[in-house]
């Protein structure tokens, strides 16, 4: 896992811009804390930070082929690249049949070696998650590809002369071609909790979609698409599918524990990270050994735990217990209200998001767990990705969401009082068309949804969720993992999202998945011999949040901030009734879940516009920061 940045300019000479360069690649250093460097020629300029992962020693990066280029005074291409390859092995060996040579045991050197022997069609043999940019010195382009679900960010600009990118947006900025801006469209992705692929809240700066590449040449930008997902008859039996998705599983897995540096699991307790731990257990026993597993909780917590429809248990008894039964070395990281309402820990993570996204206080606590977890290793295995592939959300069975005409979890938060637009002035909603907007959004990713003739509508139906929750829901949480964990030099890496499971559960018919009448019951049949009974009936319940009314309180001072004063970024937009109201609320009791999530994205955004120095223009009323 590392950091990558760079920048293309086929207008001027990029050898005189070493500082620039610099600049950039600092901006990255929590992504790579281990080492970092720079590589300049005439029209390209690529950098990087390193996490080391595999092969500590070598793998230094940007790494350049020994192979010259036509000038004879160039290498033939120099990589830049952030990520996993976990087929490197298997590609190193046809790699070699081929005739060649590798002077580290790196996957970066494999990559690099896949490019000079397929050119881009390399992107079709790997196997992970990545950000990759190659400059090839002969044809004078530029490529940038991004892994199929989107696990590893990259953002690129484009510029008069080229384009610049970086693994975050904050390396992009640190060039002064860039100043942060956004319009009305960029506040309403922020607005609706949102994630279209593509786009980014800041004007002129884009996020290269998951499955996706980018060609930079002096002809210009051009984006290709090298990976969708595809409707396919399910001709498997139930017996099959179970066996076909633990054989994956038991692939996937001991894949993903390759690394020269101490790996651990995130172990919740859920069915998702319980799977996970427990195949990870199996191949840390067969070595003779234990893995280490981590759960979040928060002071007070346990002993004053009151359900709800999201969280409807508690996650440590059923953590516990897992860890138990599969013998790993269980620990639990135990976090207060202070820390989590901390001014440095909260610009700490807007520093790691870059942009104003927000999960109440889920990236906060997650930042800090991840902060510990990283005094004991430097990669970790977590459950995301299962319950889109398995169907183990709500929405997927809930009347109300699937006959909405709009992204199914907007859906059922409007119904359970989440509003977008609630804390700002009517005018201010309806000039910039929240509702028109979402709605075009919803047509949008309608139109991607690969059909399958003969489809009933049921069956039809529970496509087009499948679809939209692992093209616009997924990447929030992959975000934010990625983000909290890097933030902290920890690398995340998530099973459920191995592309070929994904493939084959997104052709899987709903009655399969739920063959034991339970949501995700297929997942719990194909793990029914590696957990507690106590685990595999367990209801799905979310990540853990905070049930502190004083935390609630300690909030309302930022949206103060906010709302009022002459400097106030949101002053002018806010509604001083509905703040007043929202603030009375927290004097009286704790805040529901979409009031919590409501409050601080405001709170976040107000400080993202103070903090970036953004010019907002969302109009004939122009306000700049």
């Amino acid at each position: 896992m590392c950091g990558i940045t760079g920048w293309v300019d086929f207008s001027r000479d990029l050898t005189t811009e070493s500082g620039t360069l610099d600049a950039m690649v600092r901006t990255l250093i929590r992504r790579g804390p281990d080492a970092g460097g720079g590589w300049l020629d005439t029209h390209a300029a690529l950098g990087h930070r390193r996490l080391a992962i595999i092969d500590l020693e070598g793998g230094a990066q940007p790494m350049a082929t020994p192979e010259r280029g036509p000038r004879g005074d160039l290498p033939r291409a120099v990589i830049s690249y952030g990520g996993e390859i976990y087929n490197y092995r298997e590609l190193r060996g046809e790699l070699s049949l081929y005739g060649h040579r590798f002077a580290t045991s790196s996957d970066t050197e494999v990559a690099l070696r896949a490019y000079l022997q397929w050119g881009a069609d390399f992107v079709h043999r790997l196997n992970g998650m990545y950000s990759i940019a190659i400059w090839d010195t002969a044809r004078e382009e530029l490529l940038l590809v991004r892994d199929r679900l989107g696990v590893k960010p990259l953002y690129y600009h484009p510029t008069p002369g080229g384009v610049l990118f970086g693994s975050e947006p904050k390396a992009i900025l640190a060039n002064p071609l860039v100043r942060p801006s956004a319009s009305a469209e960029e506040l309403c992705d922020v607005l609706l909790f949102l994630r279209t692929p593509g786009r980014v809240p800041l004007r002129g700066m884009r996020e290269l979609r998951p499955g996706h590449l980018l060609r930079v040449g002096r002809e210009g930008l051009r984006e290709e698409r090298y990976w969708a997902l595809e409707a396919r008859p399910h001709t498997d039996d139930l017996p099959t599918t179970i066996a076909t998705v633990r054989e994956l599983l038991d692939d996937i897995v001991p894949r993903q524990m390759v690394a020269d540096v101490p790996l651990v699991a995130l172990l919740s307790g859920g069915l998702d990270s319980s799977t996970v731990t427990a195949l990870a257990q199996r191949v840390r026993a067969a070595e003779g050994g234990r893995i280490s597993t981590f759960a979040v909780d928060f002071t007070g917590h346990s002993e004053n735990f009151r359900g709800d429809p999201i969280r409807p248990t508690p996650d440590g008894p059923y953590a516990r217990a897992v860890a138990e039964h599969v013998g790993s070395a269980h620990h639990t990281i135990t976090l207060d209200r202070a820390r989590l309402l901390d001014p440095a820990v909260r610009r700490t993570v807007l520093a790691a998001w870059d942009l104003p996204f927000n999960f109440a206080d889920l990236d906060v606590s997650l930042h800090q767990l991840f902060a510990a977890v990283r005094e004991h290793a430097t990669v970790a295995l977590s459950g995301e990705g299962a319950d889109e592939v398995f169907g183990g959300y709500l929405w997927f069975s809930d009347p109300v969401a699937r006959a909405a005409e709009t992204f199914p979890w907007l859906e059922l938060g409007a119904h359970r009082g989440l509003d977008p637009g609630a804390l700002f002035r009517p005018w201010f909603v309806e000039g910039i068309d929240l509702a028109a907007y979402q709605a075009d959004l919803y047509r949008g990713a309608l139109a991607e949804v690969p059909r399958l003739d003969g489809e009933g509508p049921e069956e039809r139906r529970t496509r087009e969720l499948g679809y939209l929750t692992l093209t616009r829901w997924l990447p929030i949480l992959l975000d934010k993992k990625d983000r909290m964990g890097m933030a902290n030099g920890l690398e995340g890496r998530v099973p459920f999202c191995d592309h070929r499971l994904v493939e084959y559960l997104f052709n899987v018919p709903w009655a399969m998945k739920t063959c034991t009448g339970q949501e995700k019951g297929l997942l719990r049949e194909a793990a029914a011999d590696l957990l507690p009974q106590s685990v595999l009936r367990r209801t799905k319940a979310a990540y853990p949040s905070i049930q502190d009314p004083a935390y609630d309180r300690g909030l309302i001072a930022g949206l103060t901030a906010a709302a009022v004063g002459h400097d106030a970024p949101l002053a002018g937009y806010l509604d001083p009734e509905a703040v007043r109201r929202l603030t009375h609320k927290t004097t009286t009791g704790t805040l529901s879940e979409f009031e919590r999530i409501l409050l601080e994205s405001t709170v976040r955004l107000g400080d993202w516009l103070s903090t970036y120095g953004v010019d907002l223009d969302l109009g004939p009323d122009r306000l700049t920061l």
